[in-house]
């Protein structure tokens, strides 16, 4: 009995990330994020019903297994070459409510010769430690909109930009966006992307909302990006719809979609993964991607390295 209940959760849970059952609402939209977890679970399953020759058991339990490794394995597995065109070296970091280490991301910065710098949960007690560390000596351009809590951004850039009217989201979140001047490469629109938490079952609309207005890529006009927390993984159907519009996801293009991003402070309880993002359109190539600790935030930067092309 124990072993069909097993296998008959695995079983749900294919179904669920099958078929986007997650746009439901409720628990569904937290527990999804889990699902590499749920994939190595149903393959560990078949053991036990293989060596007990519990056919019927062990049938479910492979397609289960089988219908979720091809939903999760592939972004393990790097998708060729990379485009010609400018590098443009982007790192994101949601800073936790402005309490990151303002001198440890101003030193990833200069380790890792960022040009742009997308931030979330950025207030204005983070805008300062950030020009007490040096910031503006390295990226001399932003768009800032601080705000006390959770809901203001800001992106800073080493060329000059356009300040664009920043992107409210209907939570009251502001996405800070700025049109980019990229040397020797198409302009570049880069928005600092932070949806709403579905922290509850109850908030997971005002995350579904969130996400629902973010912008869509456009491949035929100016290239766009989007850096930022997202609160989602690509098991998520709200992300996987915004994705498919014509962005590609950095992490997914290099062979390390499975890599966490959040959490690694003292919720230890929680297994990690990947919500924090970039997305860039089609015509971008990615040429590296990697995540970077940031002392006082239970996320991790993500940094990618961009090809824009000329």
């Amino acid at each position: 009995m124990a072993g069909w209940l097993a296998v008959g959760g695995t079983a749900a849970w294919a179904l669920i990330r099958v078929f986007g059952l997650d746009r439901v609402g409720g628990p569904l939209v937290q527990l999804i994020a889990f699902t590499p977890y749920a994939a190595a679970g149903a393959v560990i399953l078949l053991g036990p019903a293989l060596t007990l020759r519990a056919w019927w058991t062990a049938g479910v339990a492979a397609v289960a297994a089988v219908a979720l490794l091809v939903c999760v394995l592939p972004r393990s597995l790097p998708d060729g070459g990379v485009a010609e065109g400018a590098r443009l070296r982007l790192l994101s970091s949601n800073m936790m409510i402005g309490g990151a280490d303002a001198g440890a991301i101003v030193d990833l910065v200069r380790r890792r010769d960022v040009q742009v710098l997308a931030l979330q949960e950025f207030t204005p007690q983070a805008e300062r430690a950030l020009d007490a560390a040096g910031v503006a000596d390295l990226l001399p351009y932003r768009v800032s909109h601080p705000q006390p809590g959770a809901g203001g951004s800001a992106v800073f850039s080493r060329f000059p930009l356009r300040d664009e009217v920043p992107h409210t989201l209907p939570s009251g979140f502001t996405q800070a966006m700025a049109t980019i001047l990229v040397p020797d490469a198409a302009t570049v629109t880069v928005e600092s992307a932070h949806p709403c938490a579905p922290i509850s079952p109850s908030l997971a609309s005002c995350w579904r909302t969130d996400l629902s207005h973010e912008p869509r890529a456009s491949t035929d006009g100016v290239v766009r990006v989007l850096a930022g927390d997202f609160n989602a993984t690509l098991d998520h159907a709200d992300l996987r719809r915004l994705i498919a519009s014509g962005y590609r996801d950095a992490a997914d293009v290099r062979g390390q979609g499975l890599t966490a991003s959040w959490p690694y402070d003292e919720k230890w309880w929680i297994p990690g993964v990947t919500i924090d993002h970039v997305l860039a359109d089609r015509r971008v190539g990615v040429a590296g991607y990697g995540v970077h600790r940031v002392p006082r935030t239970d996320h991790r930067a993500v940094f990618a390295e961009l090809v824009v092309p000329r």
